[in-house]
């Protein structure tokens, strides 16, 4: 494992799997329609969110984000060792959980908080998911740059996360303080 990369631009590259985790994000606001564009519309102006929230949303998406892209190009994936497996593994699972609350966020009540799907695991998968894509893509290319952005990344939301929920329950009252009970903040692991 190398804090840099080869610097080898290929087509075999991290970029693959980047761009197979942004095309599962943003899936909602290109082809989630109108609910999706209906519950961007109630959602607080980032001018107007809390220090915490603008933070973490700086960091995360004018940062890391376009950096950790910009820098997948540059990162080979060698083939045939255990990192590039068990890499592609935990990419794969962020790439599905993203993908599973994009389709949550497109299709849920506009009215309701979001419960279902990657929501039942996570109060926030999309930030969840982020950050296991960049501890899959840290493993698979081999670069602790990535797992250090993995840190970097969590450690903002973890500060922008209860700011973010007082919004939710001032938003859908008693509906999401329920849900905050049944549900853990990061991840919740099925029972036995």
């Amino acid at each position: 494992m190398t804090l840099s990369p080869d610097f080898d631009f290929g087509w075999w590259n991290a970029w693959i799997i980047l761009v197979a985790y942004y095309a599962a994000s943003f899936f909602p606001f290109f082809g989630g329609g109108d609910k999706a564009d209906a519950r961007m519309e109630g959602e607080t102006d980032l001018r107007d969110a809390g220090a915490g929230v603008r933070t973490a949303a700086i960091v995360d998406h004018a940062i890391l984000m376009p950096l950790t892209l910009l820098y997948s190009f540059f990162v080979p994936l060698e083939r045939g060792n255990w990192w590039l497996y068990s890499g592609l593994i935990i990419s794969a699972l962020a790439v599905l959980m993203s993908l599973a609350a994009s389709i949550s966020f497109a299709t849920a009540p506009v009215e309701e908080p979001m419960t279902a799907g990657a929501y039942a695991v996570s109060r926030h998968p999309m930030y969840l998911s982020r950050v296991i894509v960049f501890i899959g893509v840290g493993l698979a290319g081999t670069s602790w740059l990535f797992l250090l952005c993995a840190l970097v990344d969590f450690v903002a939301w973890s500060f922008a996360v209860p700011e973010e929920e007082q919004h939710m329950i001032a938003k859908y009252g008693s509906h999401y303080e329920d849900y905050m009970r049944r549900s853990r903040r990061w991840i919740r692991l099925p029972s036995a």
